[in-house]
């Protein structure tokens, strides 16, 4: 059932609840071609010696070497660590600090997909900190913890369109002692500048492509659905699910397809700037299921993602129906939203269920506790505690969507 819009309490009609907390990104230069300014954007950040952060894979790259020698020749030495686990680890930034601080860098260039970045920008905060890293956890004031002026200046570089990290101020980093990916944040872990160039992401291979594709699309979809005021991000995640649909399958059938690549990559930014305002029951999941079985976090959120949204159907079913006429569906509902996400799925490639990843029931109950806990839990639209989890994680597991 739709909202009444003759109604005299229309949704949202009670001032005391349109409140909210709005923070919104950071100068972002965007479009082919556009990591030639690579270097100017080090040094309208204070930067002489930046330290490069990417991962291994990236790191043997030609981007990588091109990028460093055109900092060299603008008289900007930089250095290179890329340490970093797919699911980067606290180690990964600990041996990133003490390759900082052991090379005299003054800021950081976080280069690659959502592990470098997020490893990047943890690195930068840690620079100039006397406390261990898991003291600034994404819990109550831990932020306020931190010394602002140790802070190292970023400059973001995305290569996949996915994560959005590139737009956001927090890094997701896991305990290997807990096994728990914990949330590390402080506004200034927000990179300074990005450079956002869809060229460098034309090499993804479409099975990458996918996942992070649908990682985007987890984040503007949750962002969209979670409870609480912000127009804003509201209007940014409808946009950005618009331009998954349209241009996501695209990118996918021909990685070389620029428009296609700058428009998901744009889609990328958009989700992680909506999801200050929430995410929900897809990242709960997601984020132990990947401590624990070391899973793509896109493709975990995509295979997750209709389970979640068949539990929460009781909260969202007007917004979807919104969304589905704003998309342009047939027949504007819940059930049209669901469809679509299902036909996109199968469309990229995406197992059904989660032993397509691996995952079983074994941890079934060790899941259910840690989705509960997770920080992106209260802001699910449907409250969810340990029991519920596990009820999405078991259909998850058996494919049933009622």
């Amino acid at each position: 059932m739709t909202s009444d819009p003759t109604s005299t309490n229309p949704p949202g009609s009670n001032p005391q609840s349109l409140k909210g907390n709005w923070g919104f990104p950071t100068q972002m230069l965007f479009g082919p071609g556009r990591i030639r300014n690579l270097g100017r954007a080090c040094k309208g950040l204070g930067m002489t010696r930046p330290l490069l952060v990417t991962d291994p894979g990236l790191a043997d790259l030609p981007m990588v070497a091109e990028a460093l020698a055109a900092n060299e020749a603008e008289g900007l030495p930089s250095g290179l660590f890329s340490a970093v686990k797919p699911n980067p680890v606290g180690r990964n930034v600990d041996e990133g600090v003490a390759a900082y601080r052991a090379g005299g860098h003054d800021g950081v260039i976080a280069f690659g997909g959502g592990s470098a970045l997020d490893c990047g920008k943890a690195i930068a905060l840690m620079a100039g900190q006397s406390r261990p890293l898991w003291d600034f956890e994404d819990k109550g004031d831990n932020w306020k913890r931190v010394d602002p002026a140790g802070v190292a200046p970023i400059v973001a570089v995305p290569t996949t369109a996915g994560t959005g990290s590139e737009t956001g101020r927090a890094s997701v980093i896991l305990d290997e002692d807990t096994h728990i990916k914990k949330i590390i944040f402080h506004p200034k872990m927000m990179p300074g500048t990005v450079v956002s160039d869809p060229e460098l992401t034309l090499g993804l291979p479409a099975h990458i492509t996918a996942a992070t594709g649908m990682d985007a699309l987890a984040h503007c979809l949750e962002a969209y659905c979670a409870p609480g005021y912000h127009p804003m991000a509201e209007g940014i995640a409808v946009e950005g699910i618009r331009l998954v649909k349209d241009w996501l399958p695209a990118a996918v059938k021909d990685g070389s397809n620029l428009a296609a690549r700058s428009h998901m990559l744009a889609a990328a930014s958009m989700g992680s700037t909506a999801f200050q305002k929430g995410l929900g029951a897809i990242h709960s999941l997601s984020h132990p299921i990947g401590a624990l079985y070391d899973t793509h976090h896109g493709l975990t959120n995509a295979v997750v993602m209709p389970y979640v949204l068949a539990f929460n159907r009781p909260a969202i079913e007007d917004k979807m129906t919104r969304l589905a006429a704003w998309l342009g569906l047939p027949s504007p509902s819940f059930t049209a939203v669901q469809d679509w996400v299902l036909a996109l799925r199968a469309e990229l490639g995406i197992p059904e269920r989660l032993d397509g990843l691996g995952v079983g029931d074994e941890r079934i109950e060790e899941i259910a506790v840690m989705a509960a806990e997770d920080p992106t839990a209260p802001t699910n639209p449907v409250p969810a505690g340990a029991a519920e989890m596990r009820r999405m994680f078991e259909t998850a597991l058996t494919g049933r969507l009622a």
